[in-house]
């Protein structure tokens, strides 16, 4: 029986520890077969980046020779191993943590981690370089960055060698930098003789002696337009088709990572891992979708470790991840579009590939932004665009506490949670939605329609509330779940956490202006129809204790609940 990895990145370690590993070495053969050796691959946060870097680390490094079978053996790779493999000196540099408080100690940081990374390079390989600390003392005396890395590339020259270097958080620094709001700064340090575009180009010039390979991972590809001629060498293979499973897991993927943790598959385990961390697609062509990988060990991990589900559906450090999202929603043309998109539950854009510093707020490049982070991903082609979804439950639910937040800082909407949550309490056991919708309607919408400030509709009003149901832990909300006789607005289902909530809700909203009052009595008939159908529809119609409620605003703060 494998042990559950969870937040560990350590190849050699999962192997040589009894720690489950999900066979991903077939795409070392893919990426040394595509028509570039530097290689540009970009993918949310937390989403097996740094394990993929460190297999590939393992494979190459020229150490490991004698340990190839032991780590490789029963992989993939072990039994098909490239020519390439154990041949190459591995440079790892990683620029998250670096000091972003101004631009001199931003230079003074990314100089002393490129020191600090030569360092340990030196250190594992000193049984082939002669006199290391005479280099290393080289290295320190160095004042700039062009000189540290031809200082390096010199020494490795002498000794015959090639590097395969690797660059994991490439953009780390870049994007807290944009999150500040710093354009200036962030201009300063890509551009012109900026001491970033300094050392790609200095990379750039080492790649025609010793470096070899280089692989380069991060979340977005903010730098890769603005570093322009700097570094034009770089194979973009983030949306490449044949990459699109490289890192995340496939369902049939998953099913194999239960049996080997020793998790009986029970009854709707699979559907409940699929909704909360499935939905992932990077290539429009590609035919399968792939599971965040961080969240199902997490969700494993807890599972195991309590013999039920957890408490928490997402980490808190996949949510401190996204709470980029405020910051980056901090002019009001963004904070427009998210909140549409949320509405709407995704967006037909297009995808940019290369982002400029300049056209940071323009709204494709936004869109694209939030499809980097993890936030939206490829649905389908819709005409010459993409139609881009909110992946699956768990970002949705992020989604929905960026409204409420957003909602008690700028309209200062502070709800009496003690309230709140008897009036969601009396919706799950006793069956009575009335008192929800009334305080909901009192303490939110009224609030926001005396200020004027929002194009009420069936929709915002649906976002609203979902968003207050979220945090209950009663109700897993459901928004347009399909059947047979057409998509529910509101399907709420009972949250796997709380199995013994006694009803479940379909409800179906409509929304009327106070000028049309007199079309109340046929919406009602047709919304009363529709609930029927969809109560009567497959994979509903077997289930016990589901109430139906049409739930009709007119106007801004007038309304009618009818239960059928």
């Amino acid at each position: 029986m494998k042990k559950i990895p969870y937040g560990m990145s350590n190849f050699r370690a999962m192997r040589e520890e009894g720690y489950l590993y999900v066979d991903k070495t077939m795409y070392i053969e893919k990426i040394e077969n595509l028509n570039s050796k530097y290689l540009f691959f970009i993918r949310p946060r937390r989403f097996g980046k740094s394990l993929f870097l460190s297999t590939l680390e393992n494979y190459y490094d020229i150490n490991n020779e004698k340990d190839f079978e032991k780590l490789f053996g029963d992989l993939y790779i072990g039994k098909k191993p490239t020519k390439l493999k154990n041949s190459y000196m591995i440079l790892k540099l990683n620029f998250s943590g670096l000091d972003t408080g101004n631009r001199d100690r931003l230079e003074i940081s990314f100089k002393q981690n490129l020191i600090d990374s030569i360092s340990s390079f030196l250190n594992k390989y000193q049984s082939i370089f002669k006199d290391i600390d005479e280099i290393k003392e080289h290295v320190k005396e160095k004042s700039d960055i062009k000189s540290i890395i031809n200082q390096l590339i010199e020494e490795v020259e002498k000794v015959g060698k090639k590097v395969y270097l690797i660059i994991d958080e490439y953009d780390h620094f870049a994007n807290d930098i944009i999150a500040m709001g710093e354009s200036e700064f962030y201009r300063e340090i890509v551009r012109a003789s900026g001491f970033v575009r300094d050392f790609y180009e200095t990379l750039k010039i080492g790649t025609e002696s010793v470096i070899d390979r280089i692989f380069i991972t991060g979340i977005s590809p903010i730098m890769l337009d603005d570093l322009t001629s700097g570094f034009n060498i770089a194979l973009n293979v983030t949306m490449d088709l044949s990459l699109n499973e490289m890192l995340g897991f496939t369902e049939e993927e998953v099913v194999k990572i239960l049996e080997e943790v020793g998790i009986e598959e029970k009854e709707n385990l699979i559907n409940n891992l699929s909704e909360l961390y499935d939905g992932y697609k990077f290539n429009k062509n590609a035919r399968t979708r792939v599971y965040n990988p961080d969240m199902v060990l997490y969700f494993l991990a807890q599972y195991k470790n309590t013999g039920g589900y957890p408490e928490y559906l997402i980490d808190d450090n996949v949510k401190t991840d996204y709470g980029r999202l405020n910051r980056l929603t901090m002019n009001e043309e963004n904070k427009v579009l998210l909140e549409r998109i949320i509405k709407e539950e995704g967006i037909v854009a297009e995808i940019v590939t290369k982002f400029s510093f300049d056209r940071m707020y323009d709204e494709e490049y936004f869109v694209s932004l939030l499809f980097y982070m993890g936030l939206l991903t490829i649905e389908r082609q819709e005409k010459t665009r993409l139609f881009l979804k909110i992946p699956n439950y768990v970002i949705k639910t992020i989604m929905w506490e960026y409204i409420e937040t957003n909602l008690k800082k700028e309209y200062k909407i502070n709800l009496d949670l003690n309230e709140l949550r008897k009036t969601i309490e009396e919706m799950a056991y006793e069956g009575r939605i009335k008192p929800y919708i009334e305080y909901i309607s009192q303490n939110v919408l009224k609030v926001l329609s005396n200020r004027d400030i929002i194009n009420f509709d069936e929709k915002y009003i649906k976002v609203i509330l979902i968003t207050y149901l979220v945090n209950s832990k009663a109700y897993r909300p459901i928004s347009e779940r399909e059947t047979e006789g057409g998509y529910i607005d509101i399907y709420l289902e009972r949250d796997i956490r709380i199995p013994d909530i006694k009803y479940e809700w379909l409800i179906e909203l409509k929304y009327v202006k106070k000028s049309e009052k007199g079309k109340v009595d046929k919406i009602k008939e047709e919304g009363i129809k529709q609930l029927k159908r969809y109560r009567e529809s497959k994979g509903l119609k077997e289930r016990k204790d589901v109430k139906q409620a049409l739930i009709i605003f007119i106007g801004k703060d007038e309304y009618q609940v009818i239960e059928v």
